[in-house]
C-alpha cells in the first residue's frame, strides 16, 4: 500500500519495457469521461436524476501526469494483448509493484472491451495480488464490460462483491431505514459509466437479481421505480423474479402488488402505454408465480380470479398453469371441474406431464375413487411417464385411506424397490392403517426394517397409533420401551399418549398407576397453557 501511495501524483516514476506501444493508442481512450449523465441516443435518459449529475475538479491534473497515465495504459494493455498468458502476469507485477489506481484500470479494461475474458482475467489479477484497490468505478467499467458480452455469472458475482464492498448489511446496525431502502451506490456509479462503457439496460437486470439474491427487496424494488420513471423496464424474467421474491418473503398479496406495478397496471387494468415507455408486458411465467403464490396460502377463489386476468390478456396457459389449477380444484375436492380442465388439456394441445398425473391420481385418492386414481396410473405407465415417488405416497394414503392397508403394503414394497423413500406422512399412514386392523406387531416391523433398509423418519403421529395399539394389546411394558424412543427423538407426549396409558393400566386393573399419570398428564397440560 505504501508503494500504491507514493507512486500516486506527478512524482509517479514507471518501470520502463523495450516494448511500449505508442502513447496514441490509448490517448482518445483517456479523453474520455467516466461521469456521464444520460445513456446513448437508443437508450432511454437517466440524465434528470439530480443524484447522477457530475461535478467539476476544482483542478486539472498536469500534462506530466496525464502523459504518465497513458504511457502506462498503453504499457499494459500492449502486454496483455501481445504477451503469453504467463509471462504477460509476471512482467505486469515486475513493471508495476506499485500497482494501479482505479480510474486506469478503468481505462485498460475499456481498451479490452472486445476481449470482455481477458479484460476479467485483469481485474482479477489486480484483485488477487492487492494491485489495486478497487472502487466503484472500475467494478462498475468491468461489469459493464461482462454484461454487455452476457457473460452473466460472472458480471453477477462482481455485482454482489461490489454491494458487499459498498453497502451495510440488511438489518445491521450500521445500515438506517433510508439506506436499506435506497437504490444501493454501485446502481449510480452503473448509471453514470454506461455511456463511456457501450453498455445495455441487461446491466440492470444483472444488478436486480444481485439485489434479489442477497435479499434486498426494497433496494430493487426502488432500483425498478427509478427505471420505469424513465421509461426503462427490466425484462419480464426479472420482473417475474420480483413478483416471486416479495411473494416468498411478504406473501401473495404483496406478490400481486408488486405485479401491478412493475408492469404498469393502471385503475382500469390496462397496462400503461405512454409516450415514451418501452412496454414490458405479463407472460405465462409471470401468472404461473402468483397463481403458486396464492395456491401455497391455500387462497383459491385468488387463483381463480388471477386465471380470469390470465384470459383477459390473451394469455395462452401452460402445462404448469392447468397444474395448478387442476391442485386446487382437488384439494377441494371439486374433481367434476379438475376433470374438466383435464379434458380442456388434450383440446388445447398441451400434454399432460408427470405433475398433471399426479395432482388428478392425488386428487382422486382424496376423496376415496381408488379405481379412478388407478385408471389415470395405469394411463400415466402407457403415456411413456415414469411415476415418481409422489405417485406413490397418493396411491398408497388413497388406499390407507379406505381401510385396504394389503394394497398399500404392496404398492409401498414395489415404492422401495424402485429406490424411493417415502416422506413423514405416508408412513403415518400405513402403521395407522395396520394398528386399526389390529396389526400392531406388524406395524412395529414395518417401522423397524424401513428404518434400517430404507431410512424411514417416523414421526410423532406413528408413535402414538403404535403405543396406543400396544396398549390396546395389553402390551404396557413394550409400550413404555416404544415412548422412551419417542421422547429420545424429540417428540413429547400428548393427552392422546397419557389417554392410551391409563386406559392400558385401568384394563389391568392398576388404577393406581392410572390416577398418577391423569395427575400428571393435567400438570403437563397446565403448564402448556401457561407458556
Amino acid at each position: 500500500m505504501k508503494n500504491y501511495i507514493k507512486m500516486k501524483g506527478p512524482e509517479r516514476k514507471l518501470k520502463t519495457s523495450t516494448k511500449i506501444c505508442s502513447p496514441s493508442m490509448a490517448s482518445s481512450v483517456l479523453k474520455r469521461t467516466f461521469f456521464f449523465t444520460s445513456f446513448p441516443k437508443n437508450h432511454h435518459s437517466l440524465s434528470s436524476f439530480s443524484l447522477f449529475s457530475s461535478t467539476t475538479p476544482s483542478s486539472s491534473p498536469s500534462v506530466q501526469t496525464l502523459q504518465q497515465s497513458e504511457t502506462l495504459i498503453s504499457t499494459v494493455v500492449s502486454i496483455l494483448q501481445h504477451h503469453r498468458s504467463k509471462s504477460r502476469w509476471t512482467q505486469l507485477r515486475s513493471l508495476f509493484p506499485g500497482g494501479f489506481q482505479p480510474s486506469e484500470v478503468s481505462q485498460i479494461i475499456l481498451s479490452l472491451r472486445n476481449n470482455p475474458h481477458l479484460a476479467l482475467r485483469f481485474f482479477l489479477f489486480t484483485q488477487h495480488h492487492s494491485l489495486c484497490h478497487h472502487t466503484l468505478l472500475s467494478y462498475s467499467t468491468i461489469i459493464h464490460i461482462l454484461s454487455r458480452a452476457r457473460l452473466k455469472s460472472h458480471a453477477l458475482t462482481l455485482i454482489q462483491s461490489a454491494i458487499r464492498s459498498s453497502e451495510p448489511p440488511i438489518n445491521s446496525s450500521s445500515s438506517s431505514p433510508s439506506s436499506s431502502s435506497s437504490p444501493p451506490k454501485i446502481f449510480e456509479t452503473l448509471v453514470k459509466t454506461y455511456r463511456t462503457c457501450d453498455s445495455a439496460p441487461f446491466v440492470f437486470d444483472l444488478l436486480i437479481t444481485a439485489c434479489l439474491q442477497s435479499k434486498r427487496i426494497d433496494q430493487c424494488i426502488e432500483i425498478v421505480r427509478m427505471l420505469r420513471s424513465r421509461g426503462i423496464y427490466p425484462t419480464v424474467s426479472t420482473c417475474n423474479l420480483i413478483i416471486g421474491s416479495v411473494s416468498n418473503c411478504r406473501g401473495s398479496y404483496a406478490g400481486y402488488g408488486m405485479y401491478r406495478e412493475v408492469f404498469g397496471f393502471g385503475f382500469d387494468g390496462e397496462v400503461e402505454d405512454r409516450v415514451g415507455r418501452v412496454k414490458v408486458v405479463p407472460n405465462v411465467h409471470t401468472f404461473n408465480t402468483i397463481l403458486l403464490s396464492f395456491y401455497r396460502d391455500g387462497l383459491i377463489e385468488n387463483v381463480e380470479e388471477v386465471w380470469k386476468e390470465m384470459e383477459r390478456l390473451n394469455c395462452v396457459p401452460n402445462v404448469e398453469s392447468y397444474g395448478i389449477l387442476m391442485a386446487a380444484n382437488c384439494d377441494d375436492g371439486k374433481m367434476e371441474e379438475a376433470m374438466r380442465l383435464w379434458e380442456e388439456m388434450g383440446v388445447k394441445g398441451v400434454k399432460h406431464d408427470v405433475v398433471a398425473y399426479n395432482t388428478i391420481i392425488g386428487g382422486f385418492c382424496g376423496i376415496g375413487d381408488i379405481g379412478r386414481a388407478e385408471d389415470f396410473f395405469r394411463e400415466m405407465g402407457l403415456s411413456g411417464i415414469e411415476s415418481t415417488c409422489v405417485t406413490f405416497e397418493h396411491l398408497i394414503n388413497g388406499y390407507c385411506k379406505i381401510g385396504d392397508v394389503d394394497s398399500a403394503m404392496l404398492l409401498y414394497k414395489d415404492m422401495c424397490r424402485k429406490g424411493f423413500r417415502p416422506e413423514g406422512s405416508t408412513v403415518d399412514a400405513v402403521i395407522g392403517g395396520l394398528c386399526d386392523k389390529c396389526r400392531v406387531s406388524e406395524a412395529l416391523e414395518f417401522l423397524r426394517v424401513g428404518s434400517k433398509r430404507h431410512d424411514l423418519a417416523p414421526r410423532g403421529k406413528s408413535y402414538e397409533f403404535l403405543i396406543k395399539g400396544l396398549c390396546q394389546e395389553g402390551k404396557m411394558e413394550e409400550a413404555l420401551k416404544l415412548q422412551a424412543e419417542m421422547v429420545g427423538k424429540g417428540f413429547k407426549p400428548d393427552s392422546e399418549i397419557y389417554g392410551s396409558f391409563i386406559d392400558g393400566y385401568v384394563k389391568q386393573g392398576n388404577n393406581e398407576l392410572a390416577g398418577v399419570l391423569r395427575k400428571e398428564m393435567l400438570e403437563t397440560q397446565m403448564q402448556q397453557e401457561v407458556n
